[in-house]
């Protein structure tokens, strides 16, 4: 298979081996990206596999001169929509990068542009595709739990330092938290549940990653570097931690909210809690969510490589130990490329196609909305050709 990139990010890098390990043929033939040289470098770690590469700094160039069967978009989320459209506009096989946009206006952009489209698109949504959540929706598709009812999902999040030191600050280039993290544990919600949100409020604060720092200020130029907990040297030193940047955490140009949560109705009139944060850490990190039915529960979390059942009526409750903890995205990622690798064959439907992307995105935009005006929001997009949920 003959993969092009558009593109060449932390994430794609370390996706890629994830291809590349299934040892069926993947090649990456061509890379467009305005730093060449960067992306060059850090494909060079891949030994052989980054051999014979064509390089480009227009994505334009390299989709009309190369011969492709699949394409990886991995640029910034800004980004995402833009190139998205190119390639669907070759109906050319897509991994595609989550949120796939970062406005109401992008999404219904996709939506029209993938409606005259054959492009079978992959969204980045490994959650859904790890053993956890896989048999948490084999246990609740039992119906040994009744239908489920009630929701609390959280996502206490360990490295959270990184939405603060480095370029995911700036809300302009991702879109906000809730899109670039929420949005993956409610595509996890939307798939065990088998339903529609309908509609979402939502809060947040920033409590924390806050203060009266000089924008723009670099960890190594402040006076606290030795003493702030945030800084390089005391990560390293003092909390055996890796550091995730170093901007000022504490500085007046600092993005993003530090903890937030948003309540969805679904179509049936069930509701679900989420909730995360970002400053939790070490073991305070938690990922999952119970699911609650009238003849008994069902709870899973990440972290713990666990899966958990209680029934109500009778003296039993269920652990499953899992081994996915210590995989990529929780062993979520090598299903992603095996099923990329189908769709480039033409062996398979996308897994998480466009549209769970686009319901997705549009949840944690309207979740953003509620936040900023304290009402509830519907869930509908309006294409420009009506409002279409």
């Amino acid at each position: 298979m003959r993969v092009g990139i558009i593109g060449y990010g932390t994430r794609i890098h370390y996706f890629l081996d994830r291809l590349l390990e299934l040892e069926q043929g993947v090649h990456v033939t061509a890379v467009a990206d305005i730093n060449v040289g960067k992306a060059r470098a850090m494909l060079g770690q891949k030994g052989s596999a980054a051999a014979g590469i064509r390089y480009y700094e227009r994505a334009d160039d390299m989709l009309a001169a190369e011969e492709l069967d699949g394409v990886m978009i991995g640029t910034r989320c800004a980004l995402h929509t833009e190139m998205a459209i190119k390639v669907m506009a070759r109906n050319l096989p897509l991994f595609l990068e989550k949120p796939v946009g970062i406005t109401l206006d992008e999404l219904a952009k996709l939506r029209r542009s993938s409606a005259g489209s054959s492009s079978e698109v992959v969204v980045s949504f490994p959650l859904r595709n790890t053993p956890a959540a896989l048999l948490a929706k084999e246990i609740i598709d039992s119906g040994r739990l009744g239908s489920i009812e009630h929701v609390q999902a959280v996502n206490n999040v360990p490295y959270g330092g990184v939405y603060y030191h480095d370029w995911y600050r700036n809300e302009a280039e991702t879109g906000g938290l809730f899109l670039q993290k929420a949005t993956h544990d409610l595509d996890c919600l939307n798939f065990l549940l088998g339903m529609e949100p309908v509609a979402v409020a939502a809060m947040e604060s920033k409590r924390v990653f806050t203060g009266d720092k000089p924008a723009g200020l670099r960890c190594g130029d402040c006076d606290e570097y030795y003493t702030c907990p945030e800084s390089p040297y005391v990560l390293k030193h003092v909390a055996q931690a890796e550091s995730t940047g170093d901007g000022c955490a504490f500085a007046v140009d600092t993005g993003n909210h530090d903890s937030a949560s948003i309540l969805i109705r679904y179509e049936t009139g069930m509701h679900a809690v989420y909730s995360h944060n970002f400053y939790a850490r070490k073991g305070a990190g938690r990922r999952g969510a119970r699911l609650i039915g009238y003849k008994g529960t069902v709870e899973f979390d990440w972290y713990r490589d666990e899966v958990k059942v209680f029934m109500h009526h009778t003296p039993r409750t269920e652990t499953y130990k899992l081994e996915a903890a210590k995989l990529p995205h929780f062993g979520g990622d090598s299903a992603l490329a095996a099923n990329f690798l189908r769709v480039m064959r033409g062996e398979e439907r996308s897994a998480t196609p466009l549209a769970v992307g686009i319901s997705s995105a549009l949840l944690c935009l309207r979740a953003e909305q509620a936040a900023k005006t304290d009402v509830y929001r519907t869930i509908v997009l309006d294409d420009g050709q009506g409002a279409v949920s």
